[in-house]
């Protein structure tokens, strides 16, 4: 009986993951290893349809090695469409590194999946990868991020945040009125997770430590392993609610949580770093949210 893949279950193991092949996809096993990208660890595992994958090369990698990569349809993964080229070649998700002696097998399974692809390089019209499961929530150096699925929030922290996102306070900004997320690498100059807003009046400032609907990395705050899932996710939502989308109330915030930026507040207050009249309007509204 020849082998195919239609057999379920032929797995091709490498260097931090393994693949799974089926008849209509490949499901990718990552390694939890501490030598394992980070990256890696926080996806666990992901499932790859054949209609998301536009192409299959198998190339010779370093220290003898070879790479069997699947090339992703634009727009397909949410993932990859958030990273925008910015990951580096280690923490690429479609790459399977293997000894070289596994050659031949890899040059195999790399044909057997070219047979397989239907696909051309058009670009997909719908996200056909699951982006990572949420909530989700990151630390950035200047607040917290957090999605529940129907709206992110920031949260600043008074250490980093900038005055002018100090003074329009928390934010929450429900799925429906974004139109796309735009996320820099930390490990580049002003790395960033900035969220594209809808509303055509919208004009967001430059820079993304001045913008309300923008957190700013650095300092080992927003690592790739945390920032970039969460914008997938955020980006993998905008995309599925579309334009006429309900926009979901706010969630309540924890009365702790309150009760700790209230005494932030006073303490910039006492500081002079913000008027009486701004202290009794941003008090109220930290109060009003209880």
């Amino acid at each position: 009986m020849p082998h195919t893949m239609a057999r379920m279950g032929d797995v091709l193991a490498g260097f931090h993951a393994a693949w799974e092949f089926e008849s209509d996809s490949v499901l990718i096993r990552f390694e939890r290893g501490i030598r394992t990208p980070k990256l890696f660890q926080a996806l666990g595992e992901r499932r790859i349809p054949l209609e998301a994958i536009a192409a299959v090369t198998l190339t010779p990698g370093k220290r003898g090695t070879v790479v069997l990569r699947a090339v992703p349809r634009a727009g397909a993964d949410p993932l990859m469409e958030a990273a925008a080229g910015q990951l580096k070649e280690g923490c690429d998700p479609y790459r399977l590194v293997l000894p070289a002696d596994r050659e031949t097998l890899a040059e195999y399974y790399a044909d057997e999946l070219r047979d397989r692809l239907t696909t051309d390089d058009e670009p997909a019209e719908r996200h056909l990868v699951d982006p990572p499961a949420g909530p989700l929530h990151f630390k950035a150096y200047d607040g917290k991020a957090s999605f529940d699925g129907r709206a992110v929030s920031f949260r600043w922290f008074w250490t980093g945040a900038s005055s002018a996102k100090w003074k329009a306070g928390d934010q929450s900004f429900p799925v429906a009125d974004l139109s796309g997320v735009e996320w820099r690498s930390p490990e580049v100059f002003e790395g960033h997770l900035r969220l594209l807003r809808r509303a055509p009046a919208a004009q967001q400032p430059a820079q993304a430590d001045q913008d309300p609907a923008a957190v700013v990395f650095g300092l080992g705050y927003g690592p790739v392993h945390e920032s970039l899932p969460f914008a997938a996710a955020v980006l993998a939502a905008v995309r599925s609610a579309g334009p006429t989308a309900v926009a979901a109330p706010a969630p309540r915030r924890d009365p702790a949580d309150i009760a700790d930026r209230i005494r932030h507040l006073g303490e910039l207050h006492e500081a002079g770093l913000v008027t009486d009249e701004e202290f009794s309007s941003k008090k109220a509204e930290l109060l009003a949210e209880l």
